[in-house]
C-alpha cells in the first residue's frame, strides 16, 4: 500500500523528516519568519578568513534582532572557499550564535553528490536548515524534470529541512513558479528564498502553497515591503550585514501595523541595497561595511575591493538615504 493511498501512512512518512521536527520545536514555532543577514566572510591581506574580525562583527550583529543567520549565502562569497574552509568557517559561526537563533547553511553545489556531501557534514555541524541554490554551471540543461529530481534527492536525504534558493541573476536559472509549488509539497521543503523580485510569480507561489509547511522568504531589501503584502514571512537580505536594525525595524513595523513607518523605512533603504548588490555587489558590500562599523575588508580574488571614486558614491547612496 502506498502512502498517497494510506493516510496513516501518509503522516508516518511525513513525520519521518526533519521539517516536522523543525516546526513542532519551541524554539521555531514561528518557521522561519524574520530578517537573516546572509553573513559575509572576513578575508586578511593574505586571502585567509580572519576569524577575529568575523568574532567583532558578530558582538555587533548578536545586539540586533535577527531571527537568525545565514552562511554561505550568495553574499558570503561561498563559490570562493573550499570544501575545508567551509567546514571551518561553520564551526566557528556555530559557536557564536546562540540557539535561539536559526541556523541556515548554504549547502547548493552544482552536482548532487557535492550537496548531500556538504550537508551532511553541515548538519553534524549543528546546523538548523539547508539552502539549496539552483546548480548553474549547466544552466542551459537545468530543465524542469533535472531540477526537480536534484531537490526531491536532497530533500528524500532527510538531513536538514531545505529551503529552495532561486537567484537566476547568479546562476541564470529561474525555477518556474509552477515547479516551486510542486516541490513545496515535499515533507521535507519548507520554504523558498526568491532573489528575483517578480512579485506577481511569488504573490503565485504564496497562494498555492498556503495550506502546506512552507513559507517564502524575500532574497532583497529592495523589496521586502512588498513581498510581505503578498504574504512573505521574512528575508534574506545582503544590506541586513550592514543596516540589520534597520531591516528588523521594516519587519516590525509591518508585523505591527505602522504602515506608514514600513514604507517610509523600505523607501530608504532601496538606493543602499541596490549598491551592494547590483551596482557594485560582494565588493561594495563590504565597503559598506567598513563605513559602518564592522569589518568588511576585501573580497577574495578576482574580485577586486572598490576603486576610490565608486566608494565616493556609494558614502553618497547611504548619506542621502538618511544612514
Amino acid at each position: 500500500m502506498s502512502t498517497r493511498t494510506c493516510p496513516l501512512l501518509r503522516r508516518l512518512y511525513k513525520l519521518s523528516f526533519p521539517s516536522c521536527r523543525f516546526f513542532s520545536d519551541q524554539r521555531f514555532i514561528n518557521g522561519l519568519n524574520g530578517v537573516y543577514p546572509p553573513i559575509a566572510v572576513p578575508f586578511n591581506e593574505d586571502q585567509s578568513i580572519a576569524y577575529d574580525k568575523l568574532e567583532a562583527n558578530f558582538r555587533i550583529w548578536n545586539s540586533i534582532p535577527f531571527r537568525g543567520y545565514v552562511v554561505f549565502g550568495s553574499n558570503g562569497e561561498v563559490v570562493h572557499l573550499s570544501f575545508d574552509e567551509k567546514i571551518e568557517f561553520f564551526k566557528k559561526v556555530r559557536k557564536l550564535v546562540g540557539r535561539d537563533k536559526l541556523l541556515v547553511a548554504g549547502v547548493g553545489c552544482n552536482s548532487t553528490l557535492a550537496t548531500l556531501k556538504l550537508n551532511e557534514q553541515i548538519a553534524k555541524l549543528g546546523a538548523d536548515v539547508s539552502l539549496v541554490v539552483t546548480p548553474g554551471y549547466y544552466k542551459t540543461h537545468m530543465t524542469r524534470n533535472v531540477l526537480f529530481n536534484f531537490y526531491k534527492e536532497i530533500a528524500d536525504a532527510n538531513i536538514l529541512p531545505v529551503i529552495l534558493y532561486n537567484v537566476p541573476a547568479n546562476t541564470g536559472v529561474d525555477m518556474p513558479a509552477e515547479l516551486i509549488i510542486e516541490l513545496a509539497q515535499h515533507p521535507n521543503i519548507i520554504g523558498l528564498k526568491d532573489s528575483g523580485g517578480d512579485i506577481v510569480k511569488m504573490a503565485t507561489i504564496v497562494s498555492n502553497t498556503k495550506s502546506m509547511n512552507f513559507q517564502v522568504l524575500a532574497g532583497s531589501a529592495s523589496f521586502l515591503l512588498p513581498a510581505y503584502t503578498i504574504g512573505a514571512v521574512g528575508g534574506i537580505c545582503a544590506l541586513a550585514n550592514v543596516l540589520g536594525k534597520a531591516i528588523c525595524d521594516l519587519h516590525e513595523n509591518y508585523n505591527e501595523g505602522n504602515l506608514g513607518d514600513a514604507e517610509n523605512l523600505q523607501f530608504r533603504l532601496i538606493q543602499p541595497n541596490t549598491a551592494v548588490t547590483k551596482q557594485y555587489g560582494v565588493s561594495g558590500l563590504k565597503y559598506a561595511m567598513d563605513l559602518k562599523g564592522y569589518y568588511g575588508g576585501m573580497p577574495r580574488r578576482p574580485l577586486l575591493p572598490l576603486p576610490l571614486d565608486d566608494k565616493k558614491v556609494l558614502q553618497t547612496y547611504f548619506e542621502k538615504s538618511g544612514f
